[in-house]
This record gives structure tokens, C-alpha cells and sequence, in this order.
């Protein structure tokens, strides 16, 4: 359904809680490992690299709804960039986040899932089947009608405000409070200019999802004034979350340790409750995470079966049919598979990481094209406006490309190959899109002379 038919009911209120759950997922419990291994377990560094990931994403957040007003379209990105510069790259954006973007996030998410549980049972030889067993059981549960979607949503984001609340509250009232928080900046060692980028990128994903906040304009009653404060707002919340949760752990644990656990928070929520609260809240976290991996196979197959429905790709007619209940189960299933191949490496971190270096060159293609399409379309209704332009738009631009030229050439060799493996894995899309539109033009000829 276009944004243009939807009813414009959505306040402020709405939007701002629209757009805090849509950014609170399960990196927050997770990334402090990746954080301070990054800075050598050192706190400082890591902390302001939460603010400034918080100031990219406010930036971005701003700049890509005016697009999203703009272009009131189903399918998010991949119909901007087609919108603003061509079919081919529409397409390739497609491609990344069908191909790279959700199954490596989804696999991230189950991976850390299958960790947890197998701790929790206290059979780690269970991991993998755990891991591979919930992405399967999310998709089939996504063939079964969206109402079971929205279902798991509603307790999902129930199970993610308990823990956070509760670690927030209680690690500030039961913690010791001995441990530094800003201080020193990076361990022994450790260049502070080398691991920016590196930090970035795994605090990003605890930020992402806010590429679909510009997607509920349509639903506002006044876009132009509230969608600006709802995200400014939302983002800034996010933020202040983000930043209390991470104090609180290390008003438990110092930075060292953290950088042991694969979980984080619920190594401090074993400090704080002992065992069995550990787990409590450790379930809590499980709750969180099997909402965000349905959120992502609820959103990323519509993307696949988008391409199936444009006849972008090899075997379009399965990709872009639904089933009897009226949802995409081939392309659900099939981003289930693929995720599960993902899921066979076992590290949370490098698909984390995967996933967010291919999105993030995308995201300034994005950032890009506000500037594009206001030069090309001037007289384009524009629902809302971002504010502050140019500067805006400008610094989203300049955060993403730091993100991306780091993580690419100045982070090392290990991330390097990872970006490039990014980089050939997309580029790939280019040939198929030659071979289908080929292929759709001589199927055409030959209807013609039939």
C-alpha cells in the first residue's frame, strides 16, 4: 500500500515511540564485547564512540525522511536510489541487502540467540542447532499470516525494556561504582585514530533501523513540524538509553572484563542478581533478540519478492508469489536459508560488521541524493523538509563515508577483507542484472513476433 492512501492519524506521541522502537533491537546488550576489545579495555573511547554514532544516526535519520516523505513508496531504499539515479542501481541496493544486509543480520541476531540459549541450557554443543532451528522456526512463522508477526513484535518489546530497565536501575543502586568510565581513552597499544572506525561500525548496528522512520510521514498528521522532533527526539532517547545502560555497566564491571563476555549484559545482570537472576534477565535479552530477528525476516523477504514482482532476478516467478495466506513464503524461506549459511561461521561480530559496511555505503548513496533530488525536482512536494540544510545532510555524509573508507582501508587487514568480501558479494548483482534484463528483453521480442 503507497503512504499516500494511509490515514493521516500518527501525532507526535506515536511517532516518537515509533521511532525509539524501531531502533532498540539487540545490539545493546551485545556490542560492549566488540567495543572494548576494540579499545584494548579501555572505557573512554568506547563511550564517545556511542555519542558519535548517536549524532550520525540523528543526522541520518533527518536527512533520509525527507526522501522517505518525498518518495512515498513501498520499499524503502532500494526506491529511493532507484528514484534518484537509475534502475540499474535500484537494483544493486536490492541486491546488497538481499543478498548481504538481512541474511548476515538475521545470522548475527541467531547466532548470539544460539549462544545465549545453549548458555542458558548449559549445553554449548547445542548452539548451532539452536541457531539454525530459530531462524527456520521465524520463517516458518512468517508463512503463516503477518497477525503472528505482529504478535511476536508486541512481546518482543516487552522483553527488551525489562532488562534494559532493570540493569539500568539496579546496576546504579547494586554496582560498586569503582571502575573508570572515560578514562584512559584506549589500552596499551592501542591507536585511538586506528579503531574509530572499527568502533563505529559495531555501535552502529545497535543503532540501526532508523531508515524506516521517514517511511511513517505519510501516516503524520503534521510531518513537517512533528517528524523532525519525533526522530531529533526519538534518536536522542535512543541515545541517552544507550549511554545510561553502558555506564551501568561499568558501575558493575570494568571495561576489561566486559570485553570477555559475548554477552555483556548479562554477565553484569549475574553480578547484580546472581545466578538465577542472571538468567531472568538473560531470557529477557532472548525475548529482545527473537523480536528483532522477526522484525528483519518480517521486512527483508518484502525486499526480495519486490525484485520477484519487478522481474529483476533469475526464477522472479517464485521469488514474487505469495501463498495462500497472502504472504511471501518463497522469498521468506529462501532469506531463511541463505541466513542460515551465514549463521555457519558462528561470529556475531564479523557478520555484524558484514552487514553493516555494505548497508552504510548505501546509506550515503542516500544522503547524497537529497541533494540530487532537490536539484533535479525542485518542485517536488516535499512533506518535510530536513533541517539545518545543507549542513545536515552534510555531516551524514561525512559520518557514513569515514565509516566506510575506515572500515575499508585504515582498520586493519581482518576488516579489510571482510569490506572487500562486501564489495564482490554486491558487485556480483551487476552481471545478474545484465544476464535477467537481457533475458527479459528477448522473452519480449518474442512475444512480439508469436
Amino acid at each position: 500500500m503507497e503512504n499516500n492512501k494511509l490515514q493521516k492519524n500518527l501525532g507526535f506521541a506515536a511517532a516518537l515511540s515509533t521511532v525509539v522502537g524501531m531502533v532498540i533491537g539487540g545490539g545493546v546488550f551485545f556490542k560492549p564485547q566488540a567495543v572494548y576489545t576494540a579499545t584494548g579495555g579501555a572505557p573512554g573511547l568506547g563511550m564517545i564512540a556511542w555519542v558519535i554514532a548517536g549524532v550520525m544516526t540523528i543526522a541520518a535519520g533527518l536527512t533520509a525522511a525527507e526522501i522517505s516523505a518525498a518518495i512515498p513508496k513501498t520499499g524503502g531504499m532500494m526506491v529511493y536510489i532507484e528514484e534518484i539515479y537509475s534502475k540499474k542501481l535500484g537494483f544493486l541496493t536490492g541486491w546488497m541487502q538481499v543478498v548481504l544486509f538481512f541474511p548476515a543480520t538475521i545470522a548475527a541476531l541467531a547466532v548470539m540467540f544460539g549462544q545465549q540459549s545453549a548458555g542458558l541450557i548449559g549445553n554449548e554443543s547445542l548452539v548451532l542447532p539452536i541457531t539454525i532451528g530459530v531462524i527456520l522456526l521465524i520463517s516458518v512463522l512468517n508463512s503463516l499470516g503477518s497477525k503472528t508477526g505482529g504478535l511476536i513484535q508486541t512481546v518482543a518489546t516487552i522483553g527488551k525494556l525489562i532488562p534494559l530497565a532493570l540493569i539500568i536501575v539496579f546496576g546504579f543502586v547494586k554496582g560498586g561504582g569503582n571502575n573508570p568510565i572515560l578514562t584512559p581513552m584506549v589500552g596499551e597499544g592501542v591507536s585511538a585514530g586506528g579503531v574509530v572506525g572499527s568502533l563505529l561500525i559495531a555501535i552502529l548496528f545497535a543503532y540501526d533501523g532508523w531508515i524506516n522512520v521517514g517511511a511513517i510521514a505519510g501516516e503524520m498528521k503534521n510531518p513537517g513540524k512533528d517528524l523532525p522532533k519525533a526522530i531529533v527526539g526519538g534518536l536522542s532517547l535512543v541515545m541517552a538509553v544507550y549511554l545510561l545502560i553502558n555506564v551501568a555497566y561499568l558501575w558493575v564491571l570494568p571495561a576489561n572484563e566486559l570485553a570477555q563476555y559475548s554477552s555483556p549484559a548479562s554477565a553484569v545482570a549475574e553480578a547484580i542478581f546472581g545466578p538465577f537472576g542472571g538468567k531472568f534477565i538473560t531470557v529477557g535479552i532472548l525475548i529482545s533478540v527473537f523480536g528483532a530477528l522477526n522484525g528483519y525476516l518480517l521486512t527483508g523477504p518484502r525486499i526480495l519478492f519486490t525484485l520477484g514482482t519487478q522481474k529483476s532476478l533469475p526464477a522472479s516467478n517464485f521469488f514474487g508469489s505469495v501463498n495462500k495466506n497472502g504472504v511471501p513464503a518463497n522469498a521468506t524461506l529462501t532469506m531463511g536459508v541463505v541466513a542460515c549459511l551465514y549463521a555457519l561461521t558462528g561470529q556475531f561480530n564479523l557478520l555484524t560488521d558484514l552487514s553493516m559496511f555494505a548497508v552504510w555505503a548505501f546509506y550515503v548513496l542516500t544522503f547524497i541524493g537529497v541533494f540530487k533530488l532537490r536539484k533535479d525536482q525542485p518542485n517536488l512536494e516535499r512533506p518535510y523538509k530536513v533541517p539545518l540544510y545543507p549542513f545536515i545532510p552534510m555531516i551524514a555524509i561525512a559520518g557514513g563515508l569515514f565509516v566506510v573508507v575506515s572500515q575499508l582501508l585504515l582498520s586493519g587487514f581482518t576488516n579489510t577483507m571482510i569490506s572487500l568480501g562486501g564489495v564482490v558479494i554486491t558487485l556480483i548483482g551487476l552481471p545478474i542484472y545484465s544476464f535477467v534484463q537481457k533475458s527479459n528483453s528477448n522473452n519480449n521480442d518474442l512475444d512480439k513476433t508469436a
